[in-house]
């Protein structure tokens, strides 16, 4: 682990500044961290109640960015999510009133919950980094992140996010319950709050520049990988779409694998991993740490594999298993 420069020091202290905050969820901040670095977009899934909020806001708050919170429901239409044309009698035309896409950091709250023409709205802002309204084309920040959210439990009343947009996550993060002893610090945090005392630990805290993080985003792509590894990784990708070469049993299982874009994915967040560990360079466990989240949701599943109970978390460790370590 080399020294780490400045550029990479004010990356270290978001992320001290976010765990004192965000408790017990470490991977949801790690990941969270990679996909702002890598310049992506995340699906968070996870039951009610894990911070999914909570971790958004205060990376909103450690970083000069604005944020903004939507509860997608089924009556939510695509105006309120872009904005939309009000005539001005006054001016005697329409002006442009900006809808809540255009700030940096938006959390897409249980987004399965609106119907296609509304994930279609997000959709064009997440692959385009910009919205159509009639004639009209507005160009979104230049720092824009979606966190959407959806709740594993409840399937009822949900809109299954179609493939295409899917495709354009660049990670699907899973969490699960804190432990005991992080929720027992939980507890105490929630008490402190409660009594508008909240803990002093952040003081002195400056929130960051968006050019710092501009400037990380560069120097994660003149991170060094070694050409053995990138042919690894490609490996990986490519054995989603002939997993006959690796077993009988994965190409049972898998019925469409990775596009490039999933490539693209896996290259950008291993360098963000490698480089958030302070190293200046990729290694095999950055790959296989992050296919899950870049893989998970990209592969699509036969009906053979549904019926066995197998799920794409099993066949990415299974691809990982089986494909030789450079």
């Amino acid at each position: 682990m080399s020294e780490p420069n400045s550029t990479q020091a004010a990356l270290i202290r978001l992320k001290n500044y976010i765990h004192q905050e965000i408790i017990g969820q470490d991977l949801l901040v790690e990941r969270m961290l990679v996909g702002l670095l890598a310049d992506g977009h995340i699906l968070v899934e996870g039951a009610p109640g894990l911070a999914k909020t909570r971790a958004i806001n205060i990376l909103s708050k450690g970083i000069k960015a604005d944020f903004h919170r939507v509860q997608f429901t089924p009556d939510l239409l695509p105006a309120d999510l872009t904005g939309t044309e009000i005539y001005r009698p006054q001016l005697g035309s329409f002006e442009f009133q900006k809808g809540p896409l255009f700030h940096n950091l938006i959390l897409a709250d249980e987004i399965n919950r609106s119907p296609a023409k509304v994930q279609s709205a997000l959709l064009e802002a997440m692959a385009e980094r910009q919205i159509t309204v009639g004639q009209a084309t507005y160009a979104l920040p230049k720092l824009f992140m979606v966190m959407a959210t959806q709740n594993p439990i409840e399937q009822e009343g949900t809109y299954p996010l179609p493939e295409a947009q899917l495709d354009r996550f660049l990670l699907h993060i899973k969490i699960d319950y804190p432990k005991a002893e992080h929720e027992k610090h939980i507890l105490q945090l929630a008490r402190a709050e409660a009594k508008q005392q909240s803990v002093k630990i952040n003081d002195g805290f400056e929130a960051l520049e968006q050019s710092v993080l501009f400037e990380a985003r560069n120097q994660i792509l003149e991170l060094y990988m070694a050409e053995n590894l990138e042919d690894y990784l490609l490996q990986i990708i490519l054995a989603t779409r002939n997993p006959a070469v690796y077993g009988a049993d994965l190409s049972a299982w898998l019925q469409y694998g990775a596009s490039p874009r999933a490539s693209i994915a896996l290259d950008r967040c291993a360098r963000a991993r490698a480089w958030l560990a302070q190293r200046d360079y990729v290694t095999p466990e950055d790959i296989q740490e992050l296919a899950f989240d870049v893989l998970r949701h990209r592969l699509i599943l036969s009906y053979e594999a549904e019926a066995e109970g197998i799920t794409t978390d099993h066949c990415i460790r299974e691809l990982i298993n089986r494909i030789a370590v450079p």
